[in-house]
Parts: C-alpha cells; sequence; structure tokens
C-alpha cells in the first residue's frame, strides 16, 4: 500500500493517528493563490499565476463571523493567508468587517510591493482598530543571501523597508521566518533581533510577535503518524492545530467556500470538511505527509498570534 493514501490505515496496516476537534481557537482564510512572488518551497504554490485558490470576498467571510457568534465560540483571532493577501481587492473591506465584528485580524504578508498603494488606508484602519489589526510579515531567512535564494532578487531589502515602515507607524507589528536544518530555533530568534538592530529597527522580539517554523523539503522522505506515534513523541494531539482551528478557501469555478482543517492543505478533496463551521467540527485523519513532516515531527504551528 502506498503511504499516506488510506484514511484510517497507514501503508504498513497500522492504524492511522488522528486529531479530534476541542473548539475554535482561531479561524483563518486564504484570501487567494495568486502571489506576486514565487517562492521555491511554498507548500500552496502561489505564483503570480496560481489562481487554483479565488480571491475571497466580503459576502464569502460574513457568513463564518455570523456561525461564530451563534456558536458564541471563543475564538482569539481571523487569521489572512495567502498567496499574498494584499493582492486581494476585497482584503480592506474584509478587514474591516472582522474588526466591526469584534475580532482580532491577522494578516500574513510578503511585504513586498504591496503596501504602499494602500498605506494610507492601512494607517486609518489601525486608528481605527488599535487593538485588533495585527501585521505578521514573512522572511523566509534572516539573512538577505538566504532569503533571496527562496524568494528572489531585491525582495530582502523592501520586505524590510516594510517592517521598519509598519513598526514606524504604530501597528501590532510581528515577523515569521525559519530556521535551516544546521540552525536550532533558539539561534534563528537571535539572529532575526540582530537583523533588526542592524537595520535600527526598534522591535524586540519575544515568543509573541516572532514565530519561527522548521525548514520544509516537499521531497523528503517522512514516517506515517500511527495512534502510538503521540505518545513516543511525547506529543498532545489537543495542541495541533487543527484541534482548534480551520481555514476557509474558495475553489476556482466554485460558488461557496470550503472548510479545510488547516493552512497546509488546501488542494485535497480529502480533506475538504463541509462548507459550514459546524459540520467542520470533524476528526482530521493524519493521512498527508504535512501532517507528519511540519507539524507532528517538526513541531510547527502557524496559530501563534
Amino acid at each position: 500500500m502506498e503511504k499516506f493514501k488510506d484514511q484510517r490505515k497507514t501503508a504498513n496496516g497500522e492504524e492511522r493517528g488522528f486529531i479530534d476537534f476541542k473548539g475554535y481557537k482561531n479561524l483563518w482564510f486564504n484570501t487567494g493563490t495568486l502571489c506576486n512572488l514565487e517562492c521555491i518551497n511554498c507548500y500552496i504554490e502561489s505564483s503570480p499565476t496560481n489562481d487554483r485558490l479565488s480571491y475571497i470576498t466580503n459576502e464569502d467571510v460574513i457568513p463564518y463571523l455570523e456561525e461564530l457568534k451563534e456558536m458564541e465560540s471563543v475564538v482569539e483571532t481571523i487569521g489572512f493567508t495567502g498567496g499574498e493577501p494584499f493582492l486581494n481587492p476585497h482584503i480592506l473591506e474584509v478587514l474591516e468587517t472582522v474588526c466591526k465584528f469584534g475580532f482580532k485580524a491577522l494578516i500574513l504578508t510578503n511585504a513586498v510591493n504591496v503596501i504602499k498603494r494602500i498605506s494610507d488606508k492601512l494607517i486609518k484602519m489601525n486608528i481605527a482598530y488599535p487593538d485588533q489589526l495585527r501585521i505578521r510579515i514573512s522572511l523566509d531567512h534572516h539573512s538577505k543571501k538566504v532569503h533571496e535564494k527562496e524568494r528572489g532578487p531585491k525582495s530582502f531589502d523592501k520586505a524590510i523597508e516594510s517592517i521598519k515602515w509598519f513598526n514606524q507607524n504604530g501597528f501590532n507589528l510581528s515577523l515569521a521566518g525559519r530556521s535551516l536544518t544546521d540552525e536550532t530555533a533558539e539561534d534563528a530568534k537571535v539572529n532575526f533581533q540582530q537583523m533588526l538592530n542592524d537595520f535600527n529597527i526598534s522591535l524586540t522580539l519575544s515568543d509573541e510577535n516572532l514565530v519561527i517554523f522548521p525548514e520544509m523539503a516537499t521531497n523528503k522522505e517522512v514516517p506515517e503518524i500511527t495512534t502510538q506515534c503521540f505518545d513516543i513523541l511525547n506529543v498532545n494531539p489537543d495542541h495541533q492545530m487543527c484541534a482548534s482551528e480551520r481555514m476557509i478557501i474558495k475553489k476556482k469555478g466554485q460558488n461557496k467556500p470550503t472548510v479545510m482543517p488547516c493552512t497546509l492543505l488546501a488542494y485535497d478533496p480529502q480533506f475538504e470538511l463541509g462548507q459550514s463551521l459546524r459540520e467542520s467540527q470533524k476528526r482530521v485523519y493524519l493521512n498527508h505527509k504535512f501532517c507528519a513532516e511540519f507539524c507532528i515531527l517538526g513541531g510547527a504551528s502557524c496559530s501563534s498570534t
């Protein structure tokens, strides 16, 4: 049997590991897979031509916010990822709607050539909702050389320029980066802080405003996760993203969005959990290599806010 194919059994016939839903902590929306960059290792293959996921609109978002209110769910954050969210022409309207509903909005951006055209509107929104609007800028690495190997020429300096702008204008700002295989997460944190210091950016990094992801290599062989792995690895299944979060996507050609278990899985139909939040509160079987490589073995989570 091929690995990761059967929902309930591994290729060796063992019981596949699973995560039970425990209640909403955060909810994510994929704003669309179009991106101004084309990063080599992008897990969702975002690019200037990838429109497999359509731009999400205000009308798409509102029913899910209403559903959260009806369920009296204690959601901390509504997150937006992509693609590049600031390419979505509806994004400012969507962010304002989220804030008006009383939720905190977290938007993930590469911050390269996408801020200047809407900078005045963003400042006004931050003034109106200073405790609700949060910006997380992703850098592939704290060094320009490694970052641009992944993201292309001039992308590092332009991202640094945006970090400076958000920081100087008083936005609630955080960073996301990754640690290489020969670099610990702690080393990466120290190096990201040194990077900011070198550019005279007065932002002190902590576990609250810096997320470090492990390096992902999509061609790497990883073991399947069985029901025994949690105890062996000392991993709490309730701490995994799919235990308390979901992501809303809108596939190209679809009239309505679909709910997925996490931000990593956008295309695989076996992970579609329905079109409403209520019907999506299902057990998630870990039959995708990202479940093993990124979450269980890598220890990563997109949910830190």
